[in-house]
């Protein structure tokens, strides 16, 4: 059974080497800050060492809905220079960065205004020109200086005949020919990978007689939905192929509650056509507690917020130690900083201190599908939002000042029916002396994408929806269900 090399919500991965390092950017959708940025030496094993667009004037995500924002980037390196291309659907098209160290600093954008689609690529051909092609599948020149489209916008290869959706595009130079891999069949069950070769990066392209080359649809498979594929040589000479899959939990149809996820899986070539395996089992994710107490002026990089994050709404310094959050009015949202859910059963925790005003703990998978338990009034309020529902489900007095306060989410491990969910929330108080007062357990379908749609996982943290809130500290502790 293959696991993800980046496990949780980090779909559209695009790779490259640089000599022996590997560097990986994934979508971020409505999130800031976008484009999540990794490291690897081994392709198995990843460190996110930041994220590309963290400054208000790279990124604008005003009136981004959830799944909208950032779609597909594509990551190269050419010249000297690391390059990267994405997609904002919420404002401003199709933009171009660039940066000497992929940790960042990256440039502000470049506008692409004569680049119409979505997901676009970088590829430069032998006379350096660079081209870019799109979801369609449609290419155009540009000059990576102006922004300019250096002639119009030419549809070169529509994938297989019936296929829905041909996107994702990448373009490579291997050996003789150039290979062109784009993902079809629509990012649910149905998705797929398919290439063409051509001798100029302009084609024509000649479909592969095996396409699709690499498909879970149809199949018992745990990993499904693979697509969206990018390809790299590694430092010993063999190829790989990162791409996107979910792992479905529960009963009939299914239900996919951590996003879609970049798994790896091997390449070997035959009579020039590239063959691809079953994806690799990557190594376990740490199953210590990853503890956040805030002491620095900076948040990790895994930390996201929905759409900005503004210094007067998220600091670290108005109360040292701690994270500070204000509400702005109108923003039924909040303040909200979180993680990506990583693994299929885990327990966080968060001191709050509501102060005068409201807030806590969260697990959002978009504005209308979030379950949460919150401080108010000298209560704790468990929370279920699904849809157009917001309803009170549970709650507890407390006292005034620090409140811990605990979301646990155990993963199915038997299917009792086929209604059966893929896993199970739990919202709770923690006593001063360790006792946990179980404020609701909630199913947890109606927090995965099958249910909710989109593009996007679920994401863990904390929020004030009114006035201000102070958290102390905040852990994340991955649980093995089948020693809980």
């Amino acid at each position: 059974m293959g696991t993800p090399i980046i496990p949780g919500f980090h779909p559209d991965p695009s790779v490259c080497r640089v000599g022996g390092d590997y560097y990986l950017v994934c979508s971020s959708f409505e999130y800031f800050p976008g484009i999540p940025v990794f490291h690897s030496r081994d392709l198995l094993t990843w460190e996110q060492i930041g994220n590309a667009l963290d400054r208000p004037e790279q990124l604008r995500l005003a009136g981004a809905t959830s799944s909208g924002g950032l779609y597909a980037p594509t990551l190269r390196h050419h010249g000297g220079k690391f390059w990267l291309i994405v997609t904002n659907v919420s404002g401003g098209g199709n933009l171009l960065f660039h940066a000497e160290d992929p940790a960042g600093p990256w440039s502000d954008p470049l506008p692409l205004p004569g680049v119409h689609g979505i997901d676009p690529d970088l590829a430069w051909d032998e006379d350096g020109n660079c081209w870019c092609t799109c979801a369609g599948v449609s290419q155009v020149r540009i000059d990576t200086t102006t922004g300019e489209a250096l002639g119009g916008q030419t549809r070169i290869w529509s994938g297989s005949p019936g296929a829905k959706a041909p996107e994702a595009p990448h373009l490579h130079r291997v050996g003789e020919h150039w290979y062109l891999l784009i993902a079809e069949g629509g990012t649910e069950r149905g998705h797929a990978v398919s290439v063409a070769r051509g001798d100029s990066v302009n084609g024509p392209f000649t479909p592969c007689p095996d396409n699709p080359v690499l498909t879970h649809r149809g199949t018992d498979d745990p990993v499904q939905n693979t697509g969206h594929a990018d390809l790299v040589q590694a430092v010993d000479g063999t190829w790989w192929l990162v791409l996107l899959g979910v792992r479905p939990g529960g009963g009939s149809p299914g239900w996919h509650v951590l996003g879609r996820e970049t798994f790896l899986a091997p390449v070997t070539w035959v009579d020039g056509w590239p063959v691809v395996g079953e994806p690799v089992t990557a190594p376990p994710r740490p199953a210590e507690p990853v503890r956040e107490d805030f002491d620095s002026p900076e948040l990790h990089p895994r930390w996201i917020s929905v759409r900005e994050r503004s210094p007067e709404r998220c600091a670290t310094t108005a109360r040292p130690g701690s994270l500070t959050l204000r509400a702005a009015e109108g923003d039924p949202e909040g303040a909200f900083v979180g993680r990506r859910q990583q693994h299929p059963s885990f327990v966080a925790r968060a001191a709050v201190d509501a102060g005068g005003g409201e807030g806590g703990l969260v697990l959002r998978l978009d504005e209308r599908h979030q379950y949460s338990v919150e401080l108010s009034g000298g209560r704790a309020v468990a929370w279920a939002h699904v849809g157009p529902l917001r309803v009170e489900v549970g709650s507890a007095e407390v006292g005034p000042g620090e409140v811990v306060l605990e979301i646990e989410v155990a993963e199915t491990r038997v299917i009792t029916d086929p209604r059966t969910g893929p896993d199970e929330v739990a919202l709770r108080v923690v006593a001063a002396g360790g006792a946990r007062a179980e404020l609701a357990v909630l199913d947890g379908r109606y927090l995965s994408t099958e249910v909710a749609g989109g593009f996007t996982g679920r994401v863990v943290g904390v929020r004030a929806t009114s006035g201000q809130v102070h958290v102390d500290w905040f852990d994340y502790e991955p649980v093995d269900p089948a020693t809980a």
